[in-house]
């Protein structure tokens, strides 16, 4: 069982990250400095709802995102902080209780925001210039030289580019977009055409994003309204010839739909996110020449992960101060029930 001092002489920050590890989120030095400013009660090897109930009275903070419904909330008297290092809000928080409190709900999807846009652009430039399908014929000594090679390639420069969904992700992508100066159309039902404004992109219904971009970067979260929102008729909006690259969440396409548009050649498409994962070994998308596939990997990078752990520990060292964090997502009172996300495994 977890031995506390009687009273803590420093606040208590409860260690619970699952499904992250502890020394995958901080470096040696961030996970120090935590300990120095905090008691920690490192609960990963210990994961057992007993050894929490034992501390929850006493903490101050909780890293991960452990069920805490309105009972148990009720016995964390001096909770103040809810950090979530996995990157999704599940449902099995009282969130209305929380915000009852004060309680600060945060989340880590900041930090995975620039690798994510990195991928997403790189997926893009794949899709202009069928670079890894290239590779593929090469190795296979199918390899077409020049300008037979180059018979559906185009630039993104100049290119109009439809962004569905500017958040975190759809900033970040806009800041590298910009040197390709394209015109970005961008639909985003959850912010007014005036921030769009702002950040130098055009609003626009989702129909207009589809049907005027030649490449449509996906990067919605997944909600009640959103599940399915590009489907059979809003694929049909695409250009002939569209790009469509999807790192966001899989349930907000309809993926038969999809796949069947790249198997007429209609559409190529770079998929980061899968209905079902891992995906099966005779999953039709693994035969397609038009797509991109990868398996989950545009944001879970070391530099990402170790991100998260550094806003963890400036945002405790915030809090404790009496001061509002500033590096970790604020979980809106309005949104945070509305989100479907499963876990990333």
């Amino acid at each position: 069982m977890t031995t506390l001092p009687s009273t803590p002489a420093k606040p208590v920050v409860v260690l619970r990250p699952g499904p992250q590890r502890t020394n995958r989120i901080f470096a040696p030095a961030a996970l120090e400095s935590l300990r120095d400013r905090f008691t920690v009660v490192d609960l990963e090897n210990d994961p057992s709802e007993e050894a929490l109930e034992e501390v929850l009275p006493d903490a101050f903070a909780i890293v991960g995102q452990p069920d805490l419904p309105a009972g148990r909330l009720a016995r964390a008297g001096r909770l103040r902080a809810l950090l979530n290092v996995e990157g999704n809000f599940f449902p099995n928080v009282d969130y209305a209780i929380c915000f009852e409190r004060g309680i600060h709900v945060l989340g880590c999807g900041p930090a995975y925001a620039q690798a994510v846009a990195e991928y997403s652009l790189g997926l893009a430039l794949d899709l202009a210039r069928g670079i890894s399908r290239e590779d593929r014929a090469f190795r296979a000594g199918r390899e077409r030289y020049v300008s037979d090679g180059n018979v559906d390639a185009v630039l993104l420069q100049g290119s109009d580019v439809g962004l569905v969904g500017f958040g975190n992700l759809g900033r970040s992508l806009n800041r590298l977009l910009a040197p390709f100066r394209p015109t970005i159309r961008v639909y985003d039902p959850w912010l007014p055409p005036s921030v769009l404004h702002e950040h130098g992109v055009l609003p626009a219904s989702l129909d207009e994003t589809l049907s005027q971009s030649r490449f449509v970067f996906v990067l919605a979260t997944v909600t009640d309204d959103s599940r399915h929102l590009i489907g059979e008729r809003e694929l049909e909006l695409l250009p002939d010839g569209a790009r469509l690259v999807l790192v966001s969440r899989a349930p907000v396409v309809d993926y038969p739909a999809l796949l069947a548009h790249v198997a007429r050649g209609r559409l190529l498409a770079g998929i980061d996110v899968w209905p079902e994962e891992p995906v099966a070994a005779d999953d039709p998308a693994r035969d397609l020449d038009g797509l991109v596939l990868s398996a989950h990997r545009a944001g879970g990078i070391p530099e990402a992960f170790q991100t998260i752990g550094d806003m963890v520990l400036d945002d405790l060292t915030l809090l404790a101060q009496g001061l509002p964090p500033v590096r970790m997502q604020t979980a809106a009172r309005e949104l945070v029930g509305r989100y479907r996300n499963r876990p990333v495994t």
